[in-house]
């Protein structure tokens, strides 16, 4: 916390779902930053797990951009002192605007001002607005302070661009590459028979993964549990396959990383990023291994000019 901040324990909070950190989530958040080093108050940034669509509508697996850590992660990155996350669960949907506002906003973090989106809804069926929120702001003395949208971002629309394979659409919505973790598992090893050998990741359930095709990205590994110090911090350009290989049959839908030149690699049970810096083609059946091989060779000159870049 910086040194500028009061004892006075009030704070400026910006409340979402931040799914993604994108470019009109940092708007959001970066003016609560500015807003609370002004006062000289303490800054928090009060998000959401699960994804509250998937209470409210069980079943609905809105496919996520972030993991609760990077989310976290992103959200400390732009300055605030403290993220919490709320558990967000059918009894919270529940609750009235007032009583949400009252119980959390108020009572636990005794905010000076709430930041939001200017689409920002909040309490039982989404019964809570902007204007409600200045209403309850008088009642309860904090200021409202809505920040205007980023034209055509939204999580929503990263999505529906990662769906289909637009990643340089994803990258500017994002304001970086987007990005899926896991754990490296064993796969079928065919990569390293064809001298290829990728990262196999065995990503989250309802990850928001690119469309099936081949990419240009970087390989990272993340810091849980017991990483080689070698990999602490490293970044490897890559080459990644998303999807069913269709030139081997009965083999599901996978996200697989080859760090290029890179054939020393002992990754397996490593939680790992995979970063999509652009899509090269689609998924193609082969008739021969050497026709693969050949369109490998010719994927991995293509990732290394675009990562050099």
């Amino acid at each position: 916390m910086g040194s500028n901040v009061q004892d006075s324990g009030r704070s400026v909070v910006t409340v979402g779902v931040f799914d993604g950190v994108h470019r009109g989530h940092r708007a959001v958040v970066e003016r609560a930053v500015e807003l609370a080093r002004e006062r000289g108050l303490r800054s928090v940034a009060l998000t959401f797990e699960p994804h509250p669509d998937e209470v409210v509508r069980p079943g609905s697996h809105p496919a996520r951009l972030t993991t609760p850590a990077h989310r976290a992660e992103l959200l400390a990155g732009l300055g605030v002192d403290e993220v919490i996350v709320l558990p967000f669960t059918l009894d919270l949907s529940r609750t009235a605007p007032e009583e949400f506002v009252e119980t959390v906003l108020v009572d636990r973090l005794r905010a000076a001002a709430v930041v939001v989106g200017e689409g920002f809804r909040f309490g039982h069926g989404a019964a809570g607005d902007l204007a409600v929120l200045r209403t309850l702001g008088d009642k309860h003395d904090f200021a409202a302070v809505a920040v205007p949208a980023v034209a055509e971002v939204s999580s929503t629309a990263v999505r529906e661009a990662l769906v289909a394979g637009d990643i340089e659409a994803a990258t500017a919505a994002l304001g970086r590459p987007h990005r899926v973790e896991g754990v490296v598992v064993r796969g079928y090893q065919r990569g390293r028979q064809l001298g290829f050998p990728t990262a196999n990741v065995e990503t989250p359930p309802h990850t928001a993964i690119p469309a099936d095709g081949v990419y240009a990205g970087w390989l990272r590994c993340i810091p849980v549990g017991n990483l080689p110090a070698a990999y602490d911090g490293v970044r490897w350009p890559a080459a990644i396959s998303v999807g069913t290989n269709p030139t081997f049959e009965g083999v599901p839908r996978t996200v697989e990383a080859y760090a290029l030149d890179r054939d020393d690699l002992e990754l397996y049970g490593t939680h790992v990023a995979v970063e999509f810096a652009a899509r090269l083609r689609g998924n193609t059946r082969f008739d021969s291994i050497e026709a693969l091989v050949a369109q490998i060779n010719a994927d991995v000159d293509e990732a290394r000019r675009i990562t050099a870049g």
